[in-house]
């Protein structure tokens, strides 16, 4: 990676960077694609793909919670309060025309 491609990515990232902010993130952006070549040399043919990072570390994870139902349908008492309504649904009025 070169300081030409530090200037591409910020044009394109529509940053406006100057010369020597362009050459202090050189090296930043320099360690993060070493980094990124680093991680793609490692063979994970035979991984299967994790839904979160943190499911590896399976005493850290958070348990997931059933999904169920833990209110009950009380439309009717909520629409006793409304001043207008139509098939279940809070009639407002028209803002924008």
């Amino acid at each position: 990676m070169k300081l030409d491609d530090v200037q591409r990515i910020a044009h394109l990232s529509s940053l406006d960077l100057s010369q020597a902010e362009a050459e202090a993130v050189l090296p930043q952006l320099q360690a993060v694609f070493a980094l990124v070549e680093e991680m793609q040399a490692v063979d994970t043919s035979g991984l299967a793909p994790l839904a979160h990072p943190i499911l590896f570390l399976r005493d850290l994870a958070q348990p997931l919670r059933t999904d169920t139902v833990t209110e009950s349908d009380e439309r009717a008492q909520n629409m006793q309060s409304a001043p207008a309504e139509q098939e279940g649904y809070f009639l407002v009025p028209r803002v924008i025309e």
